[in-house]
């Protein structure tokens, strides 16, 4: 399905001369039983985890809005300082004239990029790529209306399957992928590695991706990013089982489970858990599963790997990339690194 509209809050006459922007839906009904399956499998495991996307419905969207604003999350606002620091030098050096971003949402940090692509005179087109059709929506009314003459081509989907869906570049231009926010960290070792495949396949040569990643320090540090003291990750983790149950028709109390961040040297990631305080027998009646939870064990909600410059660079170079930038926060704590392709 694809969507033409003009920015909003323009008069008639200039509306007629706007740039309208586009949007590509590939999110079919058919992903429901897909997601539905993957929750199942997922609480049935002998280990059992839920997917990250299940902290996302509307209640788990503002609670992250608050995490990021937290003390103890350094990681939102250390990468917008890194680039606002360094896209200028970045953009000027790769002659960028669009920007592919991955996982967009409401495209805050794309300022950054967008505004360094403008003042380099390079901008061209903007192709944000998200799960929800509604964010792209939102967001690509808003990029067309403040940058206006830039073509944004939105592409709402899955970026385990459809990545291949977004528009080739012409021949003409260069291309910067932006995978940000720490979000490959979320991947285990086998889905990073096939992520990291899919958008090299995004790039020719002369076009590069720009990373966001937490970098592996202070574990104290860490675990407190994940556990704050106000307990808005507490709700955060909570609220997973609240969507679950709206979602399926559950009766798991959210109360019985406490939140559990902890560090996992072994693996250089940060884990959350939500641990049975009591024993629990969760019905899930939309997923047609009981799951048993005795007291004291735990569901895996969520990981975050966390990263230094040499395994970055492995993780490059196993996906046929070079690593080519790497700029650190003064403490240490978040890279915002570049890799090119060719």
């Amino acid at each position: 399905m694809t969507t033409r509209a003009n920015p909003p809050g323009r008069s008639a006459s200039r509306t007629a001369q706007a740039q309208p922007w586009r949007l590509d839906c590939h999110v079919a009904a058919g992903d429901d039983a897909a997601s539905a399956d993957e929750l199942r499998r997922g609480l049935t495991a002998a280990r059992p985890w839920i997917p990250a996307r299940w902290f996302y419905d509307d209640a788990g969207c503002e609670l992250f809005v608050r995490i990021t604003g937290l003390d103890e999350y350094y990681q939102t606002r250390t990468e917008q300082a890194l680039l606002d620091d360094h896209m200028g030098a970045l953009v000027r050096a790769y002659g960028t004239t669009e920007l592919v971003e991955i996982g967009s949402g409401a495209a805050r940090k794309t300022r950054a990029i967008l505004d360094a692509m403008e003042g380099a005179g390079t901008l061209r087109r903007f192709i944000p790529f998200d799960i929800s059709p509604g964010a792209i929506a939102a967001s690509a009314a808003d990029i067309a209306a403040a940058y206006p003459g830039v073509r944004v081509h939105g592409v709402a989907g899955d970026f385990s399957r459809h990545l291949s869906r977004i528009p080739r570049r012409p021949a003409d231009g260069r291309r910067m992928v932006a995978f940000l926010g720490g979000t490959i960290g979320n991947l285990d070792p086998p889905r990073r590695r096939t992520m990291m495949r899919r958008l090299a396949r995004l790039l020719r040569p002369g076009d590069c991706l720009l990373m966001g990643t937490d970098l592996a320090h202070d574990p104290d540090v860490l675990v407190r990013a994940y556990d704050d003291a106000q307990g808005v990750t507490t709700a955060f983790n909570r609220n997973i089982i609240r969507h679950i149950n709206h979602a399926y028709a559950g009766d798991a109390d959210p109360e019985h489970f406490a939140h559990v961040a902890r560090w996992n040297a072994r693996a250089s990631r940060i884990e959350m858990h939500l641990r049975a305080r009591r024993d629990i027998e969760w019905n899930i009646a939309g997923l047609g599963i009981v799951v048993p939870i005795e007291a004291g064990a735990t569901i895996r909600t969520e990981i975050s790997c966390k990263f230094t410059p040499d395994s970055a660079r492995a993780m490059y170079e196993d996906a046929g990339l070079s690593l080519a930038a790497w700029h650190e926060d003064p403490l240490g704590r978040y890279a915002l690194s570049v890799a090119a392709a060719g």
